[in-house]
């Protein structure tokens, strides 16, 4: 016969079940905390990478020689970033292949914002010069921030029988491959806003690439055209040795206010080089969106702005969902171009 239970053994037996209970809930407590402790720590162990970031010397690469236009600002980045950072930025040239050797480095190299690399409009062209690269830009190299944005002045020699640009044009085009536009070499910045204002003036020059600078040839009347950067060009127009028509940004340029746009007579034109920063793809974003801050910052600095003025330039900053945007714009935009005219390096 089955044994009836006491009532101290009831007791006993609530006693036993109620702690059970409660070492069970402790435990689901415990296991819970344990879990959301695990789940966050991924978060703060990133965050304190953040904020300890840079931990060692940081080199910028640019794809360009010591003294060129994309050297100089990046020593001007290179040094604020160091002062506001606490750790040393360092320039390191790699010259060659219009700035894609430079590029490929920062390809290779660790994701963990220690490279970075001096983005310049070429990489944008570049992408459709070039049939065989061992990378994708767009795809790996990640924005950070844009730093300045450089216009160029169309410029010819005093020969040249137009003194505005529809005078020009209407030269062009009653002299059609007379006429020679002189750049910096096939691809280049220069040439590219040639062949844009060709395509949409309507007009026919005969494109003279260089190696280096044009500029005593265009003096000496051997060119008679060319797409300058303002740094390289101003000190002739100041003299009277070059004729400005128009420089190639939407708006007129402080330095020159009185020559006007090229859309002012060519709607839509516009063709200005840029630069900013850029990592590896698969940075972390935190490091990024810490760059971005300090580039911001730095560039709202009254000293910087006067640094970057002083080389024909104007500050840019950007967030870095602006930076790749732009970057995707340009790619497409200068992809048209290069197909069109049938650029080849």
């Amino acid at each position: 016969m089955r044994e009836i239970p006491s009532r101290n053994d009831l007791a006993r037996g609530e006693i036993i079940n109620g702690l059970v209970d409660h070492a069970t809930k402790l435990s689901r407590r415990k296991f819970l905390h344990v879990a959301a402790g695990a789940a966050t720590f991924p978060a703060l162990s990133r965050n304190a990478g953040a904020q300890a970031y840079p931990t060692r010397p940081v080199r910028i690469v640019v794809g360009f020689p010591a003294g060129a236009g994309p050297d100089i600002v990046a020593r001007l980045v290179a040094q604020f970033l160091s002062e506001r950072l606490g750790q040393q930025f360092v320039v390191d040239n790699r010259p060659g292949a219009g700035g894609n050797i430079g590029t490929e480095v920062v390809v290779k190299a660790p994701s963990d914002g220690h490279t970075l690399l001096f983005v310049t409009t070429a990489n944008t062209i570049n992408a459709s010069l070039y049939d065989r690269l061992n990378f994708d830009f767009a795809r790996d190299i990640a924005p950070i921030g844009t730093i300045a944005r450089t216009s160029f002045v169309m410029v010819v020699n005093p020969t040249v029988p137009a003194k505005t640009l529809p005078e020009f044009v209407a030269y062009a085009k009653a002299n059609p491959g007379k006429i020679n536009m002189a750049s910096q070499g096939n691809g280049s910045m220069n040439h590219v806003a040639g062949e844009l204002f060709k395509t949409m003036s309507g007009t026919d020059m005969l494109h003279v690439p260089y190696r280096g600078n044009p500029m005593p040839d265009l003096l000496g009347g051997q060119v008679q055209v060319f797409f300058s950067p303002i740094s390289t060009a101003i000190g002739n127009i100041r003299a009277g040795t070059l004729r400005p028509l128009a420089v190639t940004t939407k708006a007129r340029l402080e330095a020159l206010p009185e020559v006007p746009t090229i859309a002012e007579f060519v709607p839509g034109y516009e063709a200005s080089a840029w630069n900013g920063i850029g990592s590896p793809t698969n940075t972390p974003p935190e490091i990024i969106e810490k760059i971005n801050r300090e580039i911001i910052a730095g560039l709202s600095d009254l000293k910087i702005k006067a640094r970057i003025a002083d080389i024909g330039s104007v500050p840019l900053p950007t967030a870095t969902a602006e930076f790749r945007q732009l970057i995707a714009d340009e790619i497409q935009k200068w992809g048209r171009v290069v197909k069109l005219a049938g650029i080849k390096p």
